[in-house]
């Protein structure tokens, strides 16, 4: 885990919102710890934090490589705020946690299995004998597991290739002919398309089960810090939402926005800015059918799809909405 601050040289892109009097009348800063992961969706994050910063609130930024990791950082009650995937409400009350409150998706895309150059991904039925990368118990895993249920195709009429850590791994994996094909998250998928030795394999969209959906994660609170800083996490959504709407409004900014993020060259910031939707997309629904469906799967021990509606806190969101 690396801590940091705020970038300074990020722009600020306009937020009007000012802080709440609640927090304005505060003697000291308040401080409000996020975690989040050098992905191009969570490209709002920096630049809501620089904006907070400089109205005066103490924001710091944890960067984790991976949602399961900021989960738990979250539960323990390091992050007041994270971002995590969309199935991770559901794994935290499946595992006795009762600390997370869900806030808001950030975000959609396609999601295509990235097939390696000369090996032939036309339909589903071809990836049987294949090897194929994944991530498990990431939430891109849980997005493909679900598609190939909902298919009907048997998880063993593959070879899944269980690899850990950042999504540089399974590119890696793919360049070297380790594997057939990844299933992975961005930048991770249009780097090796743009490098010439993957493709998107567009007949094998997985983001589109009804168990699961095309969510690329969302923004939760610590259910002590909702009860102590709600304020504050009300002005880091505003703020997140205000800058989610400049970036979507305009790509060649939310492209040199993720470069900034990710350090990644210009051009293949700016592939991914033409791939991903920024949006709460998510429901408490479509967590409701996860929930369910992951239970179904053995993924998580017991059914909670009962229990989200009360680890769900929308309000927040429509208050920045309005902003």
């Amino acid at each position: 885990m690396k801590r940091r601050t705020i970038l300074g040289g990020l722009p600020a892109l306009g937020f009007a919102t000012v802080l709440p009097t609640a927090l304005r009348a505060q003697t000291a800063p308040v401080s409000l710890t996020v975690g989040y992961e050098k992905v191009g969706h969570l490209a709002p994050i920096l630049l809501a934090g620089d904006v907070l910063k400089k109205a005066g609130m103490d924001i710091k930024l944890v960067e984790f490589v991976r949602y399961a990791d900021a989960r738990t950082a979250l539960l323990a009650g390091s992050l007041d705020v994270a971002a995590v995937g969309p199935a991770d409400l559901a794994i935290a009350l499946a595992n006795g946690s009762s600390n997370m409150v869900g806030l808001m998706g950030v975000g959609s895309s396609p999601k295509y299995v990235i097939g390696r150059v000369g090996t032939k991904f036309d339909s589903w039925d071809d990836i049987k004998g294949k090897k194929i990368a994944i991530a498990p118990g990431s939430a891109v895993w849980f997005q493909f597991a679900a598609t190939l249920i909902e298919k009907g195709i048997p998880y063993n009429s593959f070879t899944a290739v269980n690899i850990q850590g950042a999504g540089t791994n399974l590119d890696t994996a793919l360049d070297k002919g380790e594997v057939d094909a990844i299933v992975t998250w961005e930048p991770f998928e249009s780097i090796p398309v743009m490098k010439g030795y993957g493709y998107f394999a567009k007949n094998l969209d997985y983001s589109a089960s009804k168990a699961v959906g095309a969510e690329l994660g969302m923004l939760v609170a610590n259910k002590a810090a909702m009860d102590r800083k709600r304020a504050a996490v009300q002005s880091f959504v505003s703020a997140y939402v205000s800058q989610m709407h400049e970036l979507s409004a305009a790509t060649p900014k939310f492209g040199a926005a993720i470069a900034a993020m990710t350090g990644l060259d210009a051009d293949v910031s700016l592939k991914i800015a033409e791939i991903i939707k920024l949006g709460p997309i998510i429901t408490p629904e479509q967590i409701k059918r996860q929930a369910k469906a992951f239970n179904d799967l053995g993924v998580i021990p017991k059914d909670v799809s009962g229990e989200i509606d009360k680890y769900w806190d929308g309000s927040l969101l429509t208050n920045a909405m309005k902003s």
